[in-house]
């Protein structure tokens, strides 16, 4: 579809920035994994960042598989969006206990993203390809969050590796 094919340049664009910073991040992860894995509010982040950039990585692959129509590839994102949601529903909930109004708010943001993003998915089904527009911006809003989060989670953990270190050094 003509119209799907001007849209390749932004699916590529994406993806591979998707891509390296899932990279980046498993890699800063990686170096952490101790601290991550023993604070949920830390895993939870993880978890979500991780998905949520492999998501992105996974949606801008299928819309650039060839051959397809519009409802194929909506279905596609639908489909993905649906486990993403998932995720981030049953992440939540696990570290809801220890998370702070912020961290809930950033969960709700993401699920905006999502949410917009199979609104324009259905808008696409429908054979209205500026759908794709919707999909678009749920994406890289969805950036602003995994980014920060990645953020936020660095400087978490590295304020909970400075405070064992202090209470070691007063031992």
């Amino acid at each position: 579809m003509p119209a799907l094919s001007s849209w390749n340049d932004y699916f590529i664009v994406v993806g591979g920035g998707s891509a390296a910073l899932t990279g980046l991040v498993f890699v800063a992860m990686t170096l952490h994994l101790d601290e991550i894995a023993t604070n949920p509010v830390h895993r939870h982040r993880a978890r979500t960042i991780l998905t949520g950039l492999t998501a992105v990585f996974i949606r801008s692959a299928l819309v650039l598989m060839g051959g397809q129509n519009a409802q194929a590839v909506a279905v596609e994102l639908i489909v993905v969006l649906v486990i993403v949601e998932a995720i981030l529903f049953r992440s939540i909930r696990q570290a809801a206990s220890s998370a702070d109004s912020g961290v809930l708010m950033r969960t709700i943001g993401s699920f905006a993203c999502l949410l917009l993003e199979q609104a324009g998915a259905v808008v696409l089904f429908f054979g209205n390809t500026w759908g794709l527009y919707a999909v678009g911006l749920g994406m890289m809003s969805s950036f602003i969050f995994m980014v920060s989060g990645a953020w936020l989670l660095l400087v978490g953990v590295g304020a909970q590796e400075a405070a064992r270190a202090t209470s070691r050094a007063a031992d």
